[in-house]
């Protein structure tokens, strides 16, 4: 199974017209993605108490929003996210409970109708997450996460993300075609094509084919890892600055790449291995996105789903200045 990069949907929360704007676009995209009339409502439902807790409890904020493609059906994921100064979850799961003067039914109204529900609160703020599958899709949710946005809500994004399944193998790839706009998306695609043909290829002969279909193009930073479930290992190669770590709840591992500009110039890419990686977090990211980030001084995030990890990451450390992608996915031989 193929996945297929996309930009993440930003939708500001700042007053209370908004939350009904959030409930509509939420609902078309659920519609759009295949949910009947019944999942699509529980999808406004879920989107109007994320963006109404985020109104209440943080005066302002935004709702992320995808679809998430899988085979033979689809998802919708849904993060809130603010800068306030966090709250007690048990408290604000329990009906009843408020922080903002209301009957307090949100949370945990939002944790019965997802599939898939997670949050992270703290000091710095919260991000919630609810992933929502149709009622008829029995198959498990995919622990991956992502958060891409580009250079002033540009609508061309020069950052390219893909991810391939294969029982329980993954080959997650990041392109940076260098720049930002039309023409350095046009690099990131020509990488992502090749890249999709053979995504489990040996990865010296697999650089080497973006290398040809990036040439004539801006070129661009390139890295890929690939998961090989039942060996227990990753290979990871990269030409340029995406910066990937392996992380854990007590130690992280920087994972190198090489220089150059892949379909410009570079050297052979030869992968480095990695063993015993299960239970591991892959977090992959362009350099839209600060370095000196340390998954320890934010306790007990490693353990949350890798979407919210990915758009904790994005809130507290994007630079700003170019486009940037947050890839995190957890390491387990169980992706179907």
């Amino acid at each position: 199974m193929n996945i297929s990069g996309s930009l993440t949907q930003v939708l500001l929360i700042e007053e209370n017209s908004q939350i009904g704007h959030a409930r509509r676009i939420a609902q078309k995209l659920a519609e759009q993605h295949g949910f009947d009339e019944h999942d699509a409502g529980r999808v406004a439902l879920v989107a109007t108490e994320l963006a109404s807790n985020v109104l209440k409890h943080a005066g302002r904020g935004e709702l992320h929003l995808r679809a998430l493609p899988r085979a033979g059906g689809g998802g919708i994921e849904m993060l809130a996210v603010d800068r306030a100064n966090g709250f007690d979850l048990q408290d604000c799961l329990t009906d009843g409970f408020s922080t903002g003067g209301t009957h307090g039914i949100g949370l945990g109204a939002i944790s019965r109708q997802a599939e898939v529900f997670d949050v992270y609160s703290d000091a710095r703020g919260a991000v919630l997450l609810a992933r929502l599958y149709s009622r008829d899709d029995s198959q498990p949710d995919m622990r991956f996460g992502v958060s891409q946005h580009s250079l002033h809500n540009d609508p061309a994004c020069g950052d390219v993300w893909h991810l391939a399944f294969n029982g329980q193998d993954f080959s997650a790839l990041i392109v940076d075609g260098l720049g930002h706009g039309e023409e350095a998306e046009r690099a990131g695609r020509a990488g992502e094509k090749a890249f999709a043909l053979t995504p489990f290829a040996a990865p010296v002969q697999l650089m080497e084919d973006l290398h040809r279909e990036m040439i004539g193009s801006r070129g661009g930073a390139v890295a890929f890892a690939q998961f090989h479930g039942e060996r227990d290992s990753l290979s990871f190669a990269g030409i340029g600055n995406i910066g990937a770590s392996l992380v854990t709840a007590d130690k992280s591992r920087g994972l190198a790449s090489h220089p150059g500009i892949v379909g410009a110039q570079y050297r052979k890419a030869r992968p480095f291995d990695y063993a015993h990686v299960n239970g591991h977090l892959l977090i992959m990211y362009s350099d839209g996105l600060q370095s000196r980030w340390n998954l320890q001084d934010y306790p007990g995030l490693v353990h949350r789903h890798p979407a919210v990890i990915a758009t904790v990451l994005h809130r507290d450390f994007c630079r700003g200045r170019d486009d940037v992608t947050v890839l995190v996915v957890a390491l387990e031989a169980t992706h179907g």
